[in-house]
């Protein structure tokens, strides 16, 4: 990125924790791809191929891959697990964000000024437990909060158009919300948990949603 020509910057809140800074997208001579499918124990084979399909004919590109249980695809920048302070360094470096639906990644991809584009889990697939994530990311994606990708073929676009406008993913990134996040994903996910119940008319099985202070592996 032109600007701040790769460096991140190194402002911190009081917890020690990386403040976001604003998206510069004026060099698209080489974009930078963070795609994260999360810590859930199952795979997500659907994501990981539709990108390596895709990467097969792009352009110059930066990947880095935090891929999980799924089987580690033939890509550069390829990583099964990123930690807390990895996780937070790639999103401020990439121009785009490509992540499942999990509520924490989704927030934390937008607290760092990026649009996310959201690939739900699908349980029919072997990919979650439940339709949770479809549920959340289809509400978001009609707010216009992120860019819902439920296709191959919607998922080449996007990634197609961001390639070519990075700006069109970009939000203002907001300090500020990194004091509120622990609380929003504990509301995100009594949010998730209503729809599920609405959606299959029985009682929502029980989550351990996060307490403010608190995180959890199912929120991500």
């Amino acid at each position: 990125m032109s600007g701040e020509a790769g460096t991140a910057r190194r402002d911190t809140t009081a917890d020690g924790s990386r403040l976001p800074r604003q998206r510069d997208t004026t060099d698209v001579g080489h974009t930078r791809l963070l795609v994260a499918v999360g810590t859930d124990k199952h795979p997500f084979d659907r994501l990981v191929d539709w990108l390596a399909q895709w990467h097969a004919q792009a352009g110059p590109v930066g990947l880095t891959v935090q891929h999980g249980h799924t089987t580690a695809p033939p890509l550069p920048g390829a990583v099964p697990f990123l930690g807390h302070d990895a996780l937070q360094e790639a999103m401020a470096d990439a121009d785009l964000v490509v992540c499942h639906g999990g509520p924490a990644t989704i927030l934390e991809a937008r607290r760092h000024g990026h649009l996310p584009i959201v690939v739900p889990r699908d349980p029919a697939h072997g990919e979650h437990v439940d339709d949770h994530q479809q549920l959340f990311a289809r509400r978001l994606g009609a707010a216009g909060l992120v860019a819902l990708c439920e296709s191959r073929e919607a998922l080449h676009d996007a990634l197609a158009a961001g390639q070519a406008d990075p700006s069109r993913y970009a939000v203002t990134a907001d300090p500020a919300a990194h004091e509120a996040r622990r609380a929003a994903v504990a509301r995100v996910g009594q949010i998730v948990d209503d729809l599920v119940a609405r959606s299959t008319r029985r009682r929502p099985r029980w989550r351990t949603w996060p307490r403010p202070g608190q995180d959890t592996e199912e929120t991500r």
